[in-house]
């Protein structure tokens, strides 16, 4: 991508100009970012994102169960497309340990043949993919609810462009 080699492209410090982008202008990080856009929308991909709102859970605990509940019925409710894999393989870049924890959890649970690898988000292209696929769909919940920071305001230059250029198009993807 013209960006440089071994450097994975994170989106929310894109578009809030943070390291390393904190010197790009406005229309080389909104590039970088549609070029990452524009690279997933022509990858043979699908995905289903889960939304979990943590302050409508009592704890902590709570809130891992209903992630396992509704992770494991999106599994079983597709386990014919799953199942037509020779093997699922979970990648994982040492973050948010109690996601892993269920995703490793449910998988054994629910997949006979699954492999986990710990990754450099710079090692993988569909690794970046996700997290844009992840920044996308919490972007839509906040342009819904009004609630656009100013840094995604200057990046998408409104809540109807962002739908046009960019929710639209990945929302093409979802299982």
């Amino acid at each position: 991508m013209g960006y440089g080699d071994g450097q994975a492209i994170h989106t929310e410090p894109l578009i809030r100009r943070e390291k390393p982008y904190q010197y790009f202008q406005p229309n080389e990080r909104r590039a970088i970012f549609s070029k990452l856009y524009y690279f997933a929308l022509n990858c043979d991909i699908k995905y289903k994102s889960f939304i979990f709102h943590k302050s409508e859970y009592e704890n902590n605990f709570k809130l891992e169960a209903r992630m396992a509940r509704d992770i494991s019925a999106f599994i079983r409710d597709n386990l014919v497309y799953f199942q037509g894999y020779e093997k699922m393989i979970l990648y994982y870049d040492n973050g948010q340990h109690e996601l892993n924890r269920i995703l490793n959890t449910v998988l054994a649970t629910q997949l006979t043949d699954y492999d986990v690898r710990k990754v450099l988000p710079s090692d993988y292209r569909l690794f970046q993919v996700a997290d844009l696929i992840c920044t996308l769909e919490l972007l839509k919940i906040k342009a819904e609810s009004g609630q656009l920071s100013k840094s995604e305001e200057k990046m998408f230059h409104s809540k109807r462009e962002l739908k046009k250029d960019f929710l639209k198009g990945i929302g093409k993807k979802e299982f």
